[in-house]
């Protein structure tokens, strides 16, 4: 990511971070929406504290995305996790969907095409390294 995307990620989690419970609210929403066959990987989930830990993982990476050696370890962790949970690759692009949208809604006018490029860029960095770890993880399980 080149600093000037690092900065637009960052300035724009700020403004979306103080409505952080109801841009969970949006984000789960539309994933459900997009792929009703996600829900039941959450049936015995408090949808509410899920919310709180995504809004959470979101805030660590971005504030972590000049160091991103800093938060490596654990989307390395979280990849081979959610492979257990039976997260597939497909799954990751309808989650960075989801995504995408609920930043436009939470952001309106201020979702720039350059705000778009840069968490796009941003999710793949964070998706490409959970895959990665979700195949490893899997590989050896088998």
């Amino acid at each position: 990511m080149t600093p000037d995307q690092i900065r637009l990620v960052q300035q724009s989690f700020e403004q979306v971070a103080r409505i952080a419970g109801p841009a969970a609210a949006l984000f789960y929403e539309r994933l459900f929406t997009l792929d009703p066959m996600l829900r039941p990987m959450f049936s015995h989930t408090d949808m509410g504290a899920q919310g709180q830990k995504l809004m959470l993982a979101i805030g660590q990476v971005v504030g972590a995305l000049r160091s991103p050696e800093r938060v490596l370890p654990a989307l390395q962790a979280l990849g081979a996790r959610h492979a257990g949970y039976g997260v597939t690759e497909r799954h990751y692009e309808t989650v960075g969907s989801a995504l995408i949208w609920t930043l436009e809604q939470g952001l309106g006018e201020a979702f720039t095409p350059a705000v778009r490029e840069a968490w796009s860029e941003a999710y793949g960095i964070v998706s490409g390294t959970m895959m990665v770890a979700g195949r490893a993880a899997l590989r050896a399980a088998a």
